[in-house]
């Protein structure tokens, strides 16, 4: 069942509204003020409201429909709302709708016009209560998930990286290794960090390694250690990570760079867990848990020869893919609110249009690295504007505006299909009423 509240001091208006809504299948309420709109609103379930912008006699101002308004939106953030207005409030009646009002109709009203805009948002709101109720079950599951895990600092919000933590701490205690895949700079470090603070071995030592940093000749001593003199610079002995990260963890990052001969013997560690320095030909055990981490594909480098096939399944018991920022959306903006601390607030409502529309090909770290330059550019508690972002290069690419964003005609466009409805058209765009308007204001059709 489907019901509209109309809120009007005016019972011609309320009698006519509720005819026109009960002939399509629409249950209407209706109160002669606000405070009995408030009160229906307390006690029944409603989908809609349309709400008058004056309710004295001989009030024209249209502020207590703006106040009205503002104590629903409070009590109601995400219940759709249609202004009645006579054209001496038009203005107010805008500003209301960047506000988060629906939309807004002139009196004498168009009744094809309303009931388009009202079906339209009654849709929109049942989507509006299925997202809610997903994003709700998806809270509970971070919650759990936080209450059984120890997940540190780290910031989850999407459903993809919600999905990965939850199978990392199904496999943490296991004593396997785990190959974590994804491309540079999508956290992957920080899920090994993860693995081990909820590990058997937790205690021990979190040792890292990347063995994409070191020259190759150099990667067999920092992970098995050296003798001195075992070359050139060896000019006393050193342990290797296996023996620091001894009762622990240890995290090689970029283990498709590791060369063979290294391969070789990281392949024995791991099935006898015994190993010898550089230049030294005493046997050393070690008991470590191995994580691994790659950007590259591993099953394309066994095919050229370049990365033995038994060390790829032996590290490869238990995969954990990390999905690049692209395909964690919801992950953005808390990210940024992470990263930007208590100035989170400094991000203009643009600059977070932005940064969601941004592709992120340098994936977490480059979104860490644009909020820090923006945040210098803008100034100390100074507001953060696109300007400062530097996307705009990154987005045009082979054009000069993102290829997403729509053009004044493409607006325009959806303006006339919807019979100038705003949500309607903004549905079309696959944008929110309010970013609709923000673009009908940068091509001059607000007022139009």
């Amino acid at each position: 069942m489907r019901t509209v509240l109309i809120i009007d001091d005016n019972p011609g208006v309320g009698e006519a509204l509720s005819l026109l809504l009960s002939l399509h299948d629409i249950t209407p309420l209706y109160a002669a003020s606000p405070e009995q709109g408030l009160a229906l609103l307390a006690r029944e379930q409603v989908d809609l409201v349309i709400q008058d912008m004056n309710f004295s006699a001989d009030t024209t101002s249209g502020e207590e429909g703006a106040a009205l308004f503002q104590r629903i939106r409070r009590a109601y953030p995400d219940l759709p709302l249609i202004l009645l207005t006579a054209w001496t409030q038009l203005e107010r009646a805008v500003a209301l709708v960047k506000a988060g009002a629906a939309d807004y109709l002139a009196k004498p009203w168009d009744d094809a016009k309303l009931v388009a805009s009202i079906e339209n948002l009654l849709e929109l709101s049942e989507s509006s209560r299925e997202l809610s109720r997903h994003r709700q079950a998806r809270r509970q599951r971070l919650a759990a998930l936080r209450q059984r895990f120890k997940l540190g600092d780290m910031v989850l919000a999407s459903e993809a990286m919600i999905a990965t933590m939850e199978m990392a701490g199904q496999v943490a205690r296991a004593d396997l290794p785990v190959l974590i895949t994804g491309p540079n700079g999508c956290g992957k470090e920080r899920v090994a960090a993860m693995l081990h603070a909820n590990s058997r071995v937790a205690e021990g030592p979190f040792v890292a390694l990347n063995c994409g940093a070191l020259p190759a000749d150099l990667i067999e001593a920092e992970l098995f250690g050296a003798d001195s003199g075992a070359y050139t610079s060896a000019v006393k002995a050193r342990e290797g990570r296996f023996e620091a990260a001894d009762g622990g963890t240890l995290f090689l990052d970029e283990i498709g760079n590791l060369p063979l001969a290294g391969q070789v013997k990281l392949l024995r560690v791991l099935e006898t867990g015994q190993f010898e320095r550089l230049g030294s030909s005493r046997t050393r055990t070690s008991k470590v848990r191995v994580l691994s981490a790659t950007n590259a594909d591993l099953r394309a480098m066994v095919a050229a020869g370049s990365f033995r096939e038994d060390l790829f399944y032996r590290l490869n018991v238990i995969e954990l893919r990390v999905p690049p920022l692209a395909e964690r959306r919801d992950d953005v903006l808390p990210l940024a609110e992470h990263f930007l601390g208590p100035e989170a607030g400094r991000l203009s409502e643009a600059a977070r249009e932005a940064l969601l529309a941004h592709s992120w090909p340098g994936n977490v770290r480059e979104l860490k690295n644009v909020l820090a330059r923006a945040a210098l550019l803008a100034g100390e508690g100074g507001p953060i504007h696109v300007q400062h972002l530097g996307l705009e290069a990154a987005l045009a690419g082979t054009a000069s505006r993102n290829i997403d964003e729509p053009s004044r005609d493409t607006v325009l466009a959806a303006l006339d299909a919807a019979g100038g409805v705003v949500s309607r058209a903004a549905q079309q765009l696959g944008l929110s009423r309010q970013a609709l308007y923000r673009r009908m204001e940068r091509y001059g059709l607000a007022k139009e």
